[in-house]
């Protein structure tokens, strides 16, 4: 029997630049050169992104207000062998973009969808805001209503991992003021404008800081990421397994009492705790 999967085109997820166009990567560029067609969200956009690199154009529309009728139009381009590239008007499609419909009934057809990785303005900018990136959460753009707003914000304010959000500019003052009043106006924080492009600002302080300098040394002007720190962890709990073997490794070297004090002071095991512990 045939194998058709092997006649099916392939959906490829292209990165493109946030801003600087020497972030557009080999590979993304000869991929949009040879796809049959490109899915984009605003194709003005995309189109001169294309000149700009001497890609012919074969454009169609793909966003949130059109996915239902696009997503099987371009199935049936992948069904019918035709490769598809699907771009964002910057960064990593998917990201706070629309898309994974298309990745989904694709993946569902059986067609092989591909990452072609690239430029990832909330990547960009946790890699600089000097907070722990060990784990994050990427929470996009917050609900525009202030209500709604606060809602979402009360439900973050004891998430322990580093947050990063997009915002517009309009809307970034009042975003970094929710913030401050949902997570504590001393939480630290970092603003990330206008990433990879001329006027690259990346600013970190307090979330009060940062407001106060909105509008200032902080221009309110193109496309913002704020990443907040996460909420302090609740101190774990002592381990006394721990406790007591450090005590016994100690007390063959010291005395019992010294051994006790630096037991406690290792552990964070109280004393009196440890000294019932070691006579049990």
């Amino acid at each position: 029997m045939t194998d058709t999967r092997a006649e099916r085109g392939k959906l490829y997820v292209v990165a493109t630049p946030i801003g600087n166009l020497a972030d557009l990567t080999e590979r993304a560029r000869e991929v949009l050169a040879a796809a049959g067609v490109i899915a984009a969200e605003d194709t003005r956009h995309t189109r001169g992104l294309l000149s700009r690199i001497g890609a012919e154009s074969r454009l169609i529309a793909y966003h949130e207000h059109n996915e239902a009728e696009r997503v099987p139009e371009l199935l049936g381009r992948l069904v019918r062998g035709e490769s598809v590239a699907l771009v964002s008007d910057a960064g990593t499609p998917l990201i706070s973009d629309p898309g994974w419909r298309l990745v989904s009934a694709a993946q569902a057809e059986g067609i092989t969808v591909v990452p072609v990785p690239g430029a990832c303005a909330a990547v960009a900018a946790l890699s600089v805001a000097g907070l722990p990136t060990d784990h994050f959460v990427f929470e996009g753009f917050l609900p525009r209503r202030a209500s709604a707003r606060a809602e979402r914000l009360e439900q973050l304010r004891d998430e322990p991992r580093t947050l990063v959000f997009y915002e517009a500019v309009h809307r970034v003052a009042a975003t970094l003021a929710a913030l401050g009043e949902a997570f504590g106006a001393e939480r630290r924080a970092a603003v990330a404008r206008e990433l990879t492009k001329v006027h690259e600002q990346i600013a970190t302080g307090s979330l009060a800081e940062l407001a106060a300098r909105l509008g200032g040394d902080i221009p309110l002007l193109g496309e913002f990421v704020i990443v907040v720190a996460g909420a302090a962890a609740a101190a774990a709990a002592p381990d006394e397994a721990a406790a007591r073997r450090v005590y016994a490794l100690l007390v063959q070297e010291i005395e019992p009492a010294a051994a006790l004090r630096l037991t406690s002071a290792i552990t964070g095991v109280a004393r009196n705790e440890l000294y019932r512990l070691v006579r049990t």
